[in-house]
């Protein structure tokens, strides 16, 4: 499994919540691609078309707040997000997102050091950050162990999947 992410960064602001990420005028959409062509319409139109596949999304405080909608960690895994990073996540977003297999890093103050298009190197075993362009780095939290043997699985399915499996063999 990856464990280090590196891409072109797009930065939003505080309190981006799921009707943000993914409004509910298309909650009637099922085709996962098309959920993610309509990631952050909340926040502009512009952001899914334009958004580079392996980009990092850097975001303030209590990103996912809201609805508990999974829609909103669909979207960002389909426009293409490799790692969203924040100062802090809302709970049930933060849940939604490592079980669909979206690989989170809580990191004080980035989104005030970054700007848009700059490239950033993340590794969320260890929670470090590079900012690739003026070879400085942020501590950002890891992963627990828990959550990076979701990630490993490929999502929270996936994992109880290969358990169900392993128990049945044995």
């Amino acid at each position: 499994m990856q464990t280090v992410y590196h891409g072109p960064v797009l930065v939003l602001q505080n309190n981006i919540d799921t009707d943000q990420i993914y409004p509910g005028r298309f909650l009637e959409i099922v085709d996962h691609k098309e959920i993610g062509a309509h990631c952050l319409a909340g926040v502009s139109e512009d952001i899914a078309p334009n958004f580079p596949k392996g980009g990092v999304l850097v975001a303030g405080s209590n990103f996912g707040c809201g609805s508990s909608r999974e829609h909103a960690a669909i979207a960002l895994i389909n426009m293409g997000v490799s790692v969203v990073i924040a100062e802090s996540f809302a709970r049930i977003f933060y849940r939604n997102a490592i079980n669909l297999g979206l690989p989170l890093v809580v990191c004080q103050g980035l989104g005030r050091q970054v700007r848009n298009g700059e490239e950033l190197e993340v590794d969320i075993r260890t929670g470090q950050i590079r900012r690739l362009q003026a070879e400085q780095s942020f501590q950002g939290e890891a992963l627990g162990e828990y959550a990076m043997s979701i990630l490993e699985a490929g999502g929270i399915k996936p994992l109880f999947r290969r358990r169900y499996e392993q128990e049945a063999t044995e």
